[in-house]
């Protein structure tokens, strides 16, 4: 008998970001699969998840748990009540945190683990809370699933986990979302920066340090220097908390041009990546790297880097730098000199985009689930 999962999507940003993509496509999924599901959610999301999975039992916190500290206080309380009203046999803490004493089986995704190697690359209230709370489920949760190899190897040699209860489950992409544009997606993505059929260099994601965006500044400006038409550099996504971005944009010269358009709504990301020369992802580190994959999937050429899970990710249909600028630099050099390069990465990216799947992700996420409540249940009996 399959078992009822509650889903904790309480979490969940109202910008929704990558943990948003992550459980609403991992919902679709197992719905799709036929899992008896239940959600648990912020009262704004109440009826998006309705709508994303009919007939699951979806229940909406307090209006507080908007606030970080009054979301975390609920899931110790709160989220077990949920799970006993509704009858769930496991419950799946999607990001990080779990409630200490839940008396069912817990699941709970690690998405990260470079914010104990290099904490300086991010957010330093983020950090502490979330160091505290991979720390707490590496010990407690019945299962931890994370979302690449290298992620797993990570948390075993930093924290000693048990690699025996650890799941890799990669993540998927929707494929209806991100796909090969049409003449008309890019241009009206082109339009609306205001670049009417100019090349550009496109970046997404936060502004933050381990996402290298000074270097990328660094490295787009030396790649244009010369060039009769240089393309424009385009940093799309949430703001950030790196001042070294500021630093590195004044130092971009003259006759070069930087846009910030902020958010990208989803439906225009095909046409953002596919009309890009290079779409350039060169982080530090990352748990997965969800933009290389969506930029893949739309049948861009895409330059990022060797750390951490992005090979797993890129394999040989993305190109690689070292995360230098001057790395950066010849990277671009090269990418925007060969159309034919190019073009024949697009080709492969898209290629190697359709092995990922949400389905597949479901699947894997499914079997973690039932090795839970296995697992706890032999500890009950024994």
């Amino acid at each position: 008998m399959a078992p009822r999962i509650l889903l904790d999507a309480t979490a969940v940003p109202a910008d929704r970001g990558g943990l948003g993509r992550y459980v609403d496509g991992l919902l679709t999924a197992l719905h799709a699969q036929g899992a008896d599901l239940a959600v648990a959610c912020q009262r704004a999301d109440e009826k998006r998840y309705e709508g994303l999975v009919p007939g699951a039992r979806v229940v909406a916190g307090p209006a507080t748990l908007a606030h970080r500290a009054s979301r975390l206080a609920w899931e110790q309380s709160g989220l077990p009540r949920v799970a006993e009203s509704v009858g769930a046999d496991v419950i799946h803490l999607p990001a990080y945190t779990m409630p200490v004493g839940a008396a069912l089986p817990t699941v709970v995704t690690i998405h990260d683990v470079t914010l104990f190697a290099e904490p300086e690359q991010h957010d330093p209230v983020r950090t502490s809370y979330i160091k505290s709370a991979t720390r707490s489920a590496a010990r407690r949760a019945t299962r931890l699933i994370v979302p690449s190899r290298a992620t797993r190897d990570e948390l075993v040699g930093v924290l000693g986990a048990d690699p025996a209860h650890i799941d890799v489950a990669y993540h998927g992409v929707d494929h209806d979302v991100f796909h090969r544009p049409s003449e008309a997606e890019v241009k009206q993505v082109s339009d609306r920066l205001g670049l009417h059929g100019r090349p550009y260099i496109a970046y997404l994601g936060a502004l933050e340090p381990r996402k290298n965006v000074p270097n990328l500044i660094r490295g787009w400006a030396r790649a244009c220097a010369g060039r009769d038409d240089p393309p424009a550099l385009v940093l799309a996504g949430s703001g950030g908390w790196d001042d070294e971005v500021d630093a590195a944009l004044a130092t971009v010269p003259l006759g070069l041009r930087v846009l910030r358009p902020g958010y990208l709504p989803w439906p225009s990301l095909p046409g953002f990546f596919g009309g890009a020369l290079v779409v350039a992802l060169p982080s530090r580190g990352e748990g997965f790297g969800l933009p290389v994959l969506e930029a893949m999937a739309c049948g861009a050429p895409v330059l990022t880097t060797h750390r951490g899970p992005l090979p797993e990710v890129g394999g040989d249909a993305v190109a690689y730098t070292e995360p230098d600028a001057a790395g950066i630099a010849s990277a671009l050099t090269a990418l925007i000199d060969d159309p034919s390069r190019r073009a024949d990465l697009a080709e492969a990216a898209h290629t190697r985009a359709q092995e990922f799947s949400w389905t597949a992700s479901a699947t894997a996420h499914m079997a973690s689930y039932q090795r839970a409540v296995a697992q706890y249940t032999a500890t009950r009996t024994h």
